[in-house]
Formats: C-alpha cells, structure tokens, sequence
C-alpha cells in the first residue's frame, strides 16, 4: 500500500470577506477548494496517479483529507464531511461534481449548459441538478481531464471536440469563444451493463417478430442502415444487432469517437483523429473504411455515417463486405435514404444521381427506424425493407410499423406495433441461410 503520511496539523485558512457573510454553499465550495489544493501541496503527485486503480490507497487518502476537514477553522457536521471529503477525493480521481452523476444509473445525459447550471435527462425527461461548479476555470480543468485522456485538445483554435470517457461515454465539448456564455460539456452515458435484446423487448422498444426478424437479417449478412434522430437509441440498438453476429467472423468497426460495446472476441476497433495543432494529422472515416478493406473484414460496422465516407461504405457492402451495419441520422426511412444519397455526392468521385441510388438500393437491404417517444420511451417506427430502384425512385416496402394512437391519463404515447402483412423479398436469403422467416409477419398486431 502507497505511504500517505502526510502533515495535516496546519489548517487551511480561507479567504473572508468584511462586511459580507458568504452563502454555506460557496463556503463550502471554498473549503474543498483549498483542501484540494493543500492535498496536492502535501500529497507527491506520482504516488496519486499510481492509486487510480487501488481502492485501499484511495480509502488511505479518504481519512487523511478527513483529517486535513477537522482542522478547519469552520466547524463542519459529520455529514458534511463525510460529503466535502467525497467530492475532494472526486476530484482527484474523478471528474469532480460530475462523480455522482455518472454513478447513478438512472441518468441517461448529462448537460452542462455552464459551470452553475446542469441538467440530466433520466428515463426520457430533462431536469436540473444541484450540481455546480466552482466557476468557469473549474469546469474547464475537468474538461482538460477528459479531453486529454483520449490524446485530444480543447482551446480557442480548437473550441470544439469529442471525446469519450473510460466507461465508453460520449463527450462532446464547445468553449468560448463559440459558446457564448462559458465552456459547454455534454455527456451520452453508456452504462457498465449495455442493454441487450430483453431490454428492448422489456421496454417495448420493439416485439418479439420484430426482433427475430432483425436477428435472421443479420445472421443472414443483410446490410442494415439504424436511422434515428438524436438520443433515439440508434447506437443502443446496433450494440444489440451486433450481438447477433456469429463469433467466427472478424469485425471490424469505425467510429468518430469510440463508444460501440461489442461483447465479440474477434473485434478490430478503429478510431478517427483529430488534427494537430498545426491543422495536420487528420484521420477520417472516409480513410479508415478504405483502410478497413484490406483488413480482411468478414463484417465493417460504422458507428455513424455522416459524410463522404458514405460512398466508400455502400461500394464496400456491394463488393462482398455484405452483413455490414451502421447507423444515420434521419427522421423517416425516407429520409435516410435521401440524407445517403446526398452524403454520397459530397466525395470527390462524381456519379450521376442514378448511379447513386441504383447504388444505395443494390447495397442496401432493411431500414430500421428509431424514435424517441414525447415521454422518453425509445420504440422501432419502422423496419423497411429496399426493393430496388425504377427510375429516379427507391422502392420501399414497410414490413413492421409503430402505430401512435395518442397520449394516455399518465402521459405515456399509446399505440400499436403492427404487420404489414408484406412478405420481405430478403426472405430468400434468409431462408438459403437456414434461417426460417419469423411467425406473425402477416397479421401480427400488439397494442402498447
């Protein structure tokens, strides 16, 4: 166990103000402020970056900041220390305020609009925290935490960045002079337990048929497009598509910034970089695709298709790299078909627009589409299937569909996931796989 003997007779004195009688709350921010301070003064710095992950050296440390609260010249309740110290030993191994939070497993966002207001969204709904912090620098230096442990930088020639945190979370970051008002810090929490097929069907995110549907496509090597608006569950959902594939394949996946939680033992995963400080350096996805080919993929998953890359992916699930999948942002599953149509066209390869769809309806088997409900539940709108292209058109063919119905006494959205009665023409494919088509794709009908 590291050696923490540490003086801790000399109280830390804090600044008061004449005349003016401070708030508990800022009181207390000050004491953990210079307590903070004090220990990094007393405490070497290489020994508290060995304690990460040894929890008796943490617990060794928690007494002494104990110690270093009682000689305070301000008297404090047991509770209060037990808390301050907490959030002091947060703040040296955590991202500080933000500890709590990322702890509890009912929150699914963390939104730091500026260092004194912070909302989290849980089970749908948005609220605000009591959570603050000191002021815009303290906020910034747990920014810095963040960013830095991923090898990425945030300043005024670089306002802007993603970024993730050990757990997988995602992190997006903006600061002044982009962000009007102070630094801006938003956070997708993945949680330690992804959720998995019995989770969605748990939570009526979709039925039964609709998921061994989704499962016998995959299984099958179908190119899936996951297509959603933000905070939908578009990722939550290709985690779980991503089970379905077997273990003798090797995958290899492609994201921006690295959140994707394959359960997988054969699983390459590839990361986007940023620039340098001088511009330079940049990796996008477009070049990890075109990387990814010569790989030796048996599947590509791609976190998000967003640009150029676009072109390089549907080429990708047209030469043989079938079974691939990936999400987009769109409303409807037309929409995504016109948003990959365009991405399609910002490469420096110019095809005519027929060639581009006859591309996208080739490479392209099912749409799955998600939404995120007014009352915060997540369900599968659609589960589209690609036909082919006549003309200028796609053809497209709905063979599950969520009906809303309207809103109930207690708020929640009513509706019913319902059949077509459509039969996929995919179904041949499913079949040559072994795969027998689901029960209940003609008449199937569940009121939620």
């Amino acid at each position: 166990m590291t050696d923490l003997a540490v003086n801790v007779s000399t109280r830390v004195v804090l600044p008061i103000v004449k005349g003016a009688r401070p708030a508990a709350q800022k009181i207390q921010q000050e004491i953990k402020s210079a307590v903070h301070q004090e220990l990094i003064k007393r405490v070497d710095l290489g020994k508290i970056a060995l304690m990460h992950e040894d929890r008796a050296s943490q617990q060794q440390l928690l007494v002494v900041i104990h110690q270093m609260l009682l000689a305070q010249s301000i008297p404090l309740s047991s509770t209060e220390r037990d808390r301050l110290a907490q959030e002091v030993l947060d703040e040296v191994f955590g991202l500080g305020p933000l500890e709590a939070l990322l702890q509890d497993p009912t929150v699914n966002d963390i939104l730091v609009n500026t260092y004194n207001a912070v909302y989290v969204e849980r089970r749908g709904v948005l609220e605000r925290t009591a959570v603050v912090f000191q002021d815009d620098g303290h906020l910034m230096h747990v920014i810095d935490k963040i960013v830095s442990g991923v090898g990425r930088r945030v300043d005024e020639s670089s306002p802007m960045v993603d970024a993730r945190l050990r757990d997988g979370s995602r992190v997006n970051v903006i600061i002044p002079p982009l962000a009007v008002d102070g630094p801006i810090l938003s956070i997708r929490k993945f949680g330690s337990t992804p959720l998995v097929a019995e989770d969605l069907l748990r939570n009526k995110a979709l039925t039964q048929p609709m998921l061994d549907l989704l499962k016998g496509a995959v299984q099958a090597r179908l190119n899936i497009i996951v297509s959603g608006g933000t905070g939908a569950g578009k990722t939550t959902l290709l985690n779980v598509l991503s089970g379905f594939i077997s273990e003798r394949e090797r995958i290899v996946t492609i994201e921006d910034s690295a959140e994707l939680q394959l359960k997988q033992e054969h699983v390459v995963r590839l990361e986007c970089r940023p620039p340098n400080v001088e511009g330079k350096g940049a990796v996008r996805q477009r070049e990890l695709v075109m990387n990814a080919l010569r790989m030796r993929p048996d599947r590509i998953v791609l976190g998000e298709v967003r640009g150029e890359e676009c072109l390089d992916m549907l080429q990708a699930m047209n030469t043989g790299h079938d079974g691939s999948v990936t999400t987009i942002h769109a409303n409807t599953p037309r929409d995504a078909v016109a948003r990959m149509e365009t991405m399609a066209m910002m490469g420096s390869v110019h095809l005519p627009e027929k060639a581009i769809r006859a591309q996208i309806a080739s490479a392209v088997h099912l749409i799955v589409q998600i939404a995120r409900m007014s009352d915060g539940s997540r369900r599968v709108t659609h589960i589209t299937e690609l036909t082919g292209a006549f003309s200028d058109v796609i053809s497209m063919q709905d063979i599950f569909v969520f009906e809303k119905e309207g809103i109930g006494l207690n708020g929640k959205v009513k509706g019913r996931f319902r059949a077509t009665g459509i039969v996929p023409k995919f179904g041949d494919k499913l079949t040559a796989a072994g795969i027998p088509l689901p029960t209940g794709l003609l008449d199937y009908s569940l009121e939620v």
